[in-house]
C-alpha cells in the first residue's frame, strides 16, 4: 500500500483524492477513505521522522493537518448531501427503508436519540462499518431539522478524520512509514469501527419515569 501511494502522498493530489473518497463513501461505503487517509498520515509522519534524523529531507509529503481538514470537511459535506437527498425523496425512500430492517432500526434507533438530545449517537455511527450512510439517510428520510442533525455531523466528521489521521501519524512516528505502522493503524481503526457498532446496535434504554 505504501509504495503504490508513495508517489500520491507526495503530491498536492492526495487533499482532492482524500476529499473526493470520503465525500463519496457515504454513498459508496466500500471505498477505503479511511485506509487512504491512514496511509497518507503514515507515510507523511514516517518521512518526517527521517528527516528529523537528518538522512532524508521531508519535503512534499502531506501535511497532517491540511489532511485532517479535508478529511473533515469532505465527511460533513457528503453527510449533508446524502441528507438533503433523503429529506427530498419522498415515498420512495421511505419503502425503499421499509424493506430493510436495518435502516428501519436506525431510522427509529436515530430519532429517539435526537429527540432526547443524544446525537453523540451520530459521532459513535460514523466509526462504524456504512454507520454514517445509515445515520445521514435516516435523518433526511425521517426529515429531522437540519439543525439537529448538523451540529453532529461536524463533530463526528472532526472526530473520524482527527482520529484517523492521528493513527497514522503515531503509527509512522513509533514504527516508520512501513507495512507495520500502516496495519497497526488500521487495526485501531477497525477495532473503533467494531466498538461503534456494538455501541450503535445496543437498544437505547427507556426513559425513567419521573416520580
Amino acid at each position: 500500500m505504501l509504495e503504490s501511494v508513495g508517489a500520491l502522498t507526495s503530491s498536492p493530489w492526495i487533499y482532492a483524492v482524500v476529499t473526493l473518497s470520503v465525500l463519496l463513501d457515504v454513498f459508496l461505503p466500500v471505498l477505503p477513505s479511511g485506509v487512504l487517509v491512514i496511509t497518507a498520515a503514515t507515510a507523511a509522519a514516517g518521512s518526517a521522522t527521517v528527516a528529523g534524523a537528518g538522512a532524508v529531507p521531508a519535503t512534499g509529503h502531506a501535511d497532517l493537518f491540511a489532511l485532517a481538514a479535508c478529511a473533515a470537511t469532505a465527511s460533513v459535506l457528503g453527510d449533508l448531501i446524502a441528507y438533503r437527498l433523503a429529506r427530498r425523496g419522498g415515498a420512495r425512500l421511505e419503502r425503499a427503508i421499509g424493506r430493510s430492517r436495518q435502516l428501519t432500526r436506525a431510522q427509529e434507533r436515530l430519532g429517539l436519540a435526537l429527540s432526547r438530545g443524544g446525537g453523540g449517537l451520530v459521532v459513535i455511527a460514523r466509526f462504524a462499518p456504512a454507520g454514517r450512510s445509515v445515520v445521514s439517510l435516516g435523518a433526511g428520510a425521517a426529515q429531522r431539522k437540519v439543525r439537529e442533525f448538523l451540529p453532529w455531523s461536524a463533530l463526528a466528521g472532526v472526530a473520524w478524520a482527527t482520529y484517523s489521521v492521528g493513527l497514522g501519524y503515531f503509527g509512522g512516528q513509533w514504527l516508520g512509514a512501513t507495512w507495520l505502522g500502516t496495519a497497526v493503524s488500521l487495526l485501531a481503526l477497525f477495532a473503533a469501527g467494531a466498538l461503534a457498532a456494538y455501541v450503535v446496535k445496543r437498544p437505547i434504554p427507556a426513559p425513567t419515569p419521573a416520580s
